[in-house]
């Protein structure tokens, strides 16, 4: 530790040559799993955290079975732990880029923990010197300059003694000191070797240490210290007991609660909750600093556990186990979401049908479950999808997954998780052939795409989702897809192909008789021919969609139409019809009741009247719509919302879904652009690209 705290403070190659540091400096503790590196990093950043004014980031560079862990989810971990927020769909380049951005002006201190390889560390690395960077790994960091390691070993004798005698107390190392020394050579004075060996004597008070050593030694000479005395322990615990720690290779990111020991084993809540406790006590399992009680299998272990249960156990067994695991989160999720719907009769009587342990007594204790799960609940969907057997389980989850998010966090704010999530299901639809999950899925993708600019991206992905729609015959995401293809047409400043896909979709609504969607398509189409200055059909076009929305009874959306046609007959040269139009759009406007609708349509009338060279009837009318909004009327003239389609009823969670997209708000642009000026017209900036939003939806599958 000494040496360690100061190279942290010794000059590097760079400040030697007169050269000021470009980055992070990086303190390497490299060594094999159980060697105690983990804690011995987490202590030097104990100690010296109270330089570092921003605080301690941490992240887990590998799974439990040792896979490495993407830089994207990696930085995503930690710009979120800094609050900073982070573009869904964004690649592993732009996401370590602003988490570069984001520690340019901090003092933190960065904690990598289990780094497979120095290109995951170089991409996470400050380029600030007055950050330092502590990673843990099994070796070097080939590649990062100026690297400071310290590689582990074993302890010495005296140090494994006094680890020792923390489980079994001072009397029972000195009234036999060569037999604790003989259990010290055992284990080769790994620590992780002695916490079970002192677990096993803490939990024997009358177990000499000489007959640990004895057992030890009869082992023989197989396989590592570590594996030895795993297999001691593992033997000597009770049938059910033992069958837990073997399952617990099984708990997703390797985190364990009671729920997820419960459904592993089938056993109940208590006897599950018990067990862990005494698996912790025995140094089998690490307790978590979390707002709920948790466990992690400690990394060194994972694959002493995953062998032992691969022996002891049959695959059969093991697949059970994990079918019940998922089987539980998807009640769990069901339950999380259902305990928000307090207004809905059946959310309620769904409720309350389940079993008292999973029913949360509050939606905030839901929201704080939800939150503190949610990296197990991710590495759940992620694994049940690499596993391939369990798909329709796995189809579920992810379901609930993306509901119960939804309905705590926001869809913009679980956005970055569920794309991973509509990744998830694309795959499992391509796999088992499934179009319309798979358009679902497309469609989700490619929303969140063009919310974040990726326009040319959403539009690949949205004529992806069109012939999935069409394979599966899907009425709603073919027509769903044609809209979204011109909306990104439009969004690309392709107006022709807007105007025609806005058509299309225009075509398919008529013949099925939805008249709703069919009105507020013929207001798209209005707009691309704006966009290109097809003033003609424009107008034509808006007042087939305000003929539409009075035919269906919609006052508001006919009063917004009639708004938009007269922004259009103004930028056509005709202030007079224009002015008839928008006189007529306020008494519409009155009638639905719609007070920012109402000062919307009374600022353009106002402006209109201006124009034509009448500025007492136009503070007239603006004195009007600062009266309905009761504050100072806006610098610009607002946009009028856009009519947009009702969402169908949620399917019923006992039924599995086939994943089709739930309705969302139509993407691109609904409503006209911005008046132009008195001079005449000219071509107004591109509106926000407003994209749908779409839910996983399921229905039965065979495996």
């Amino acid at each position: 530790m000494k040496e360690l705290r100061a190279d942290i403070e010794r000059a590097g190659l760079d400040t030697i040559s007169g050269k000021k540091a470009p980055r992070a400096r990086v303190l390497l503790i490299a060594g094999r799993p159980g060697s105690g590196r983990t804690a011995l990093a987490e202590e030097l950043v104990r100690q010296v955290a109270d330089r570092y004014r921003d605080g301690v980031l941490r992240a887990r560079l590998a799974e439990p079975d040792g896979t490495p862990v993407p830089v994207e989810r990696a930085a995503r971990e930690l710009l979120t732990a800094l609050d900073v927020p982070t573009p869904p769909g964004a690649d592993e380049d732009d996401l370590a880029a602003l988490l570069r951005q984001a520690l340019a002006e901090r003092r933190v201190l960065l904690l990598l923990d289990d780094a497979a390889g120095a290109e995951q560390v170089d991409a996470l690395l400050p380029d600030t010197p007055r950050c330092l960077l502590v990673a843990v790994s099994a070796g070097p960091l080939t590649g990062i300059a100026d690297v400071r390691p310290c590689t582990l070993g074993g302890l010495d004798t005296k140090s494994a003694l006094e680890l020792l005698s923390r489980y079994t107390g001072s009397v029972r190392i000195t009234v036999d000191p060569r037999s604790a020394e003989g259990l010290v050579e055992a284990c080769q004075g790994q620590p992780a070797a002695l916490n079970l060996a002192g677990g096993w004597l803490a939990a024997r008070p009358k177990a000499a240490v000489a007959d640990l050593a004895k057992q030890l030694h009869a082992e023989g000479d197989e396989g590592s210290p570590l594996s030895r005395v795993f297999r001691l322990v593992h033997a000597a615990l009770p049938a059910p007991a033992a069958r837990i720690l073997r399952l617990l290779c099984l708990a997703p990111a390797g985190l364990a609660d009671a729920h997820t020991a419960s459904a592993l084993a089938g056993c109940s809540m208590g006897a599950a909750r018990t067990t862990l406790d005494d698996l912790a006590a025995l140094g089998l399992l690490r307790t978590v600093d979390s707002p709920l009680p948790q466990y992690e299998v400690p990394a060194c272990l994972y694959p002493l556990l995953r062998a032992a249960a691969e022996t002891h156990d049959r695959p059969a067994e093991l697949q059970l186990a994990r079918a019940r695991m998922l089987e539980r989160t998807v009640r769990l999720l069901q339950s999380c979401r259902a305990i928000t719907e307090t207004d809905n009769p059946q959310a309620r009587e769904k409720l309350q049908g389940m079993p008292s342990a999973l029913r949360f007594p509050t939606p905030r204790a839901a929201a704080d479950w939800l939150r503190v799960r949610r990296p197990a609940l991710l590495a759940s969907a992620r694994l049940a999808v690499a596993d391939g057997e369990l798909d329709t389980l796995a189809r579920r989850l992810m379901s609930q997954l993306v509901r119960a998010m939804v309905a705590h966090f926001g869809t913009q704010a679980a956005a970055p998780d569920l794309y991973g999530v509509h990744r998830l299901v694309l795959d499992v639809a391509e796999r088992r052939n499934l179009p319309r999950e798979k358009a679902a899925a497309l469609l989700n993708l490619a929303d969140v795409d063009a919310r974040t600019g990726r326009t040319a991206e959403a539009l690949v992905r949205y004529r992806a989702a069109l012939d999935a729609g069409r394979e599966a015959n899907d009425p709603y995401a073919i027509g769903r897809a044609m809209e979204s293809v011109g909306g990104a047409h439009l969004e690309l400043g392709d107006y022709d192909r807007a105007a025609d896909w806005f058509g299309r979709g225009l075509a398919q609504r008529l013949a099925r008789d939805e008249r709703a969607d069919a009105a507020r398509l013929y207001g798209r189409i209005a707009t691309a021919h704006t966009y290109a200055g097809r003033y003609g059909e424009a107008q034509r076009a808006w007042r087939a969609a305000a003929a539409g929305h009075r035919k269906n009874g919609d006052v508001g959306a006919h009063a917004r139409a009639l708004s938009e046609l007269a922004r259009v007959q103004e930028y056509a040269g005709r202030p007079e019809e224009s002015l008839r139009t928008c006189q007529e759009a306020v008494e519409w406007a009155g009638r639905a009741e719609d007070t920012r609708l109402q000062a919307a349509v009374q600022l353009r009338l106002a402006d209109t009247l201006e124009r034509l060279g009448d500025p007492v009837a136009a503070g007239l009318h603006r004195g009007a719509a600062e009266r309905i909004l009761g504050e100072e009327p806006p610098a610009r003239d607002p946009e009028p919302e856009s009519s947009e389609p009702e969402p169908e009823p949620e399917p019923e969670s006992g039924s599995e879904p086939e994943s089709g997209p739930e309705p969302g708000p139509a993407s691109g642009p609904a409503s006209g652009p911005v008046a132009g000026p008195a001079a005449g017209p000219e071509r107004p900036d591109l509106p926000e690209h407003r994209a749908n939003t779409c839910e996983i939806r399921s229905t039965p599958a065979e495996d």
